[in-house]
Order: C-alpha cells, then sequence, then structure tokens
C-alpha cells in the first residue's frame, strides 16, 4: 500500500540559492518538491530530473525521506548551489 505522507523529515540542509546568497532551509520531503519545483534556478540537468523524480517516489513511499536529501545534495552540486549541512 503506497503511503501519502509529504511531509516526511529528514536532518536539515541549508542551501546558498541566487546572485544574493539567499539561504533556503529543508528539512522534508514537502519542502525539497517545492524548492525544486518552484525555486530551483535551472531546471534541467540530469540529477535535477532525478531529485524530481525521487520526491515523488518518496510523498508515495517507494523510497526513505534521506534518498531525497541525498538526491537535491546532487542536483545542487550540478547547479553550482553551494550546500551547508
Amino acid at each position: 500500500m503506497l503511503k501519502r505522507d509529504t511531509l516526511r523529515p529528514f536532518p536539515a540542509i541549508t542551501l546558498v540559492i541566487g546572485e544574493n546568497g539567499r539561504q533556503r532551509r529543508v528539512n522534508s520531503v514537502h519542502q525539497v518538491a517545492e524548492l525544486l519545483l518552484e525555486h530551483w534556478p535551472v531546471e534541467h540537468g540530469e540529477e535535477y530530473v532525478a531529485a524530481v523524480r525521487i520526491c515523488l517516489e518518496a510523498m508515495l513511499g517507494a523510497v526513505p525521506p534521506e534518498a531525497v536529501r541525498e538526491a537535491l545534495i546532487k542536483a545542487a552540486r550540478e547547479a553550482g548551489i553551494s550546500v551547508l549541512q
């Protein structure tokens, strides 16, 4: 049975997004999905697409929240976004 638990927390990470150095702290699958879909500076790249897919899988309960955290870090590196853990 699939779970629709979109909050699914994980250890927080902070990203530095944009030229103004705005920091964004995320610690749940829901927050990462919103960040990727609404605030991400680039909408392409293999790691970006993988992170979006893994978010969806986590919302359905198919992968653990930690997988989303790791995918976000990879997507951030790909996009040149600094990650503060």
